[in-house]
């Protein structure tokens, strides 16, 4: 019967399913990446005060934009992660994962709408953080849902929707440096930026309208609602074995077979992903604490060259993180070391702590630590590999973790991972704020 199953399973055709779920994995992280990359656009605004008649006057009210920026991102991501890893069971994962590209595709429009409307620097601060609140509200419902679904497939897509969510970061980098190598004004600009983000998320909803209708994808999709189908009957068998024998034990010594083919509860599933949980909830962690508030106060020593110190934190931090992470998030898909059961896995995580002091003592303007660092190169050497070890090490526990469990659990874990994931990120993005004060 396996044999036969396993001559049946169509193959992905052109590749198809995998550019999907890659581009999947890039909508997920729009919100994220295209607020925290336009640091610059929303510092500028959040600088000047309008006066009565219309004229900019600077204020030296500091609002500590890229801290708020981080904390409001994660937050609301923690909580509704972990409601969706509870609750996915009682809302479709067709309507949540529609509704929350419908939302963010909104959220993202109003802030390209308000980039040409004048506000006071309050106003403008307090709406941009509501945004920031509800857009990541409905990613986290959509990531965790994605993370389910793709848990569905082979480790190999999940490895290319992590994939996807590092482009996602690459994507908005390359869009910040174009506008700012752009001679246009402000306005128009930040326009452009914030129309780009809309844009791709219709894309993201259409690919995701798509993926039920491919037959490699309906095998898997409909392979997991099979298993839920056979659970069902051989309870009902066994129910109707009980009620004829009204013995148990009788059951047993027949060989019915018990429930246990039936969908494992959260807490089941987590105590055989304990591990890979943690593991991905350091490596956030550590990242968020350092990126992007202590990263972006990295200061060029080539000052005089006016170009470069303009697109330095752009290209330096922005664009070589987001580059080597996309970097680590592909590697998996052609070697994984060390393997799951290997002890030197959690150590590999644990050793990322060394870059809070390698990053710390760049060459930040009027830090309070010692600069040890302070080429250029030195700091995106540190920054290569810190982001990097972050691609690579994220992608094997979200990887990892399905392969633990049994197929009809893969969602559990999924929804699981996903809220761990995001438990990092709200924790480092905590630490961050004391970081700051450090340096």
């Amino acid at each position: 019967m396996w044999n036969e199953k396993k001559q049946n399973q169509p193959s992905d055709r052109g590749q198809i399913v995998a550019i999907i779920i890659f581009a999947l994995g890039i909508g997920t992280l729009l919100p994220w990446n295209f607020f925290i990359t336009a640091s610059q656009y929303f510092n500028k605004r959040l600088k000047g005060n309008l006066s009565s008649n219309g004229t900019t006057e600077a204020v030296q009210k500091d609002y500590n934009y890229d801290s708020w920026m981080a904390l409001l991102s994660h937050l609301p991501q923690l909580l509704f992660t972990l409601l969706n890893s509870f609750l996915y069971q009682w809302v479709k994962e067709r309507l949540r994962v529609t509704f929350s590209l419908v939302v963010i595709f909104i959220l993202f429009a109003l802030t390209a709408a308000l980039v040409q409307v004048p506000m006071q620097p309050d106003t403008f601060f307090s709406v941009t953080m509501a945004t920031v609140w509800f857009i990541n509200v409905f990613a986290a419902v959509l990531q965790g849902s994605l993370f389910g679904v793709v848990g569905m497939f082979p480790p190999r897509y999940s490895t290319l929707f992590m994939s996807g969510q590092g482009l996602a970061g690459i994507f908005a980098a390359v869009a910040m440096l174009c506008s700012i190598l752009r001679n246009g004004d402000t306005e128009s600009t930040a326009l452009g930026y914030f129309v780009t983000p809309c844009v791709a998320t219709l894309g993201t909803l259409l690919c995701y309208l798509l993926l039920p209708h491919l037959e490699f994808a309906c095998y898997y999709l409909n392979r997991n609602q099979a298993d839920k189908l056979d659970t069902s009957n051989k309870l009902f068998s066994s129910t109707d074995k009980i009620a004829l024998n009204g013995n148990m034990k009788d059951l047993e010594a027949k060989g019915v077979p018990e429930e246990s083919n039936e969908r494992s509860s959260v807490f089941a599933v987590f105590k055989k992903i304990w591990l890979m949980a943690l593991c991905v909830t350091l490596v956030f962690a550590v990242t968020l604490s350092l990126f992007p508030v202590i990263t972006v106060r990295v200061k060029t020593v080539y000052t005089e060259n006016t170009q470069w110190d303009n697109v330095f934190t752009c290209v330096c931090c922005f664009i070589v993180f987001n580059l080597m992470d996309l970097v680590g998030r592909s590697a998996p898909s052609l070697f994984q070391w060390p393997s799951k059961q290997s002890r030197l896995f959690p150590v590999a995580v644990l050793s990322r702590l060394v870059f809070l002091p390698l990053l710390m003592m760049c060459n930040i303007q009027d830090s309070q630590l010692t600069v040890l660092f302070r080429h250029d190169g030195a700091f995106v050497v540190i920054m290569a590999l810190f982001s990097f070890s972050n691609g690579y090490l994220a992608s094997l526990c979200m990887a990892y973790a399905p392969q633990l469990v049994r197929s009809r659990d893969c969602e559990t874990a999924g929804s699981l991972m996903t809220f761990f994931l995001v438990l990092g990120l709200a924790v480092g993005a905590s630490f961050s704020f004391l970081l700051g004060k450090l340096v």
